[in-house]
């Protein structure tokens, strides 16, 4: 099995140092290339062929978000995974809506990152503990709404929609609703289909577009 390999885009060089020997002894994982800027990633990019970016949202110059935007763009098959200092929600919706996969803050433990990176590689969304809880709490009463923003949705897929948004898995928002995960897995299709979105990551995006 190929290992995932990673580009790391942080300004500081001692970061960038520390991942690297965090990562070092996931056999699963390998650092392909490190990059200081927005720019010096997009043109290290052709040739890492990364499977994942590890991106800094603060950066001089080209920051984080533009960075991802042209990765994303022109890049759809490489998936960026921030990891930043900021744990405000503009800074995540921000993140989003430039195609990042992903958003953990900088001193995560090693688990957490290392199944992040994981889960992004494999086409998931994925959010770090401390705001998951939060972009939970933010999509928790999408199915209370007296006026729900979807009207297409069914009362049940609205709720499992706000389940989605704060990263429970398939399994959890079944555990949790009494459902089977065959039940819960067709609500997710449904979701999907009636918002024309592809993944859970455009889901989130279209609930935050929305309003409140």
């Amino acid at each position: 099995m190929e290992p995932i390999r990673v580009l790391l885009v942080d300004d500081h060089a001692a970061f960038r140092a520390g991942l690297r020997a965090l990562l070092r002894p996931v056999e699963e994982m390998e650092v392909a290339d490190e990059a200081a800027s927005g720019e010096q990633a997009l043109a290290l990019l052709p040739r890492v062929q990364p499977d994942v970016v590890l991106m800094d949202l603060a950066m001089p110059g080209m920051g984080g978000v533009a960075a991802t935007e042209r990765i994303t763009r022109d890049n759809p098959h490489v998936r960026v995974l921030v990891l930043s200092m900021a744990d405000d929600d503009d800074a995540v919706f921000a993140a989003l809506r430039a195609g990042a996969r992903g958003y953990v803050l900088k001193g995560a433990r090693r688990a957490d990152l290392v199944r992040a990176i994981r889960a992004v590689a494999e086409g998931e969304a994925i959010f770090g503990p401390a705001l998951a809880g939060r972009l939970m709490g933010y999509f928790s009463d999408l199915g209370r709404k007296p006026e729900p923003s979807f009207p297409e949705l069914t009362p049940r897929e609205r709720e499992i929609l706000g389940l989605v948004a704060g990263h429970l898995t398939n399994v959890q928002i079944a555990a949790r609703l009494g459902l089977s995960q065959k039940t819960v897995r067709n609500h997710v299709s449904s979701i999907f289909t009636k918002l024309r979105v592809a993944d859970r990551a455009e889901a989130i995006m279209r609930v935050r577009e929305s309003g409140p």
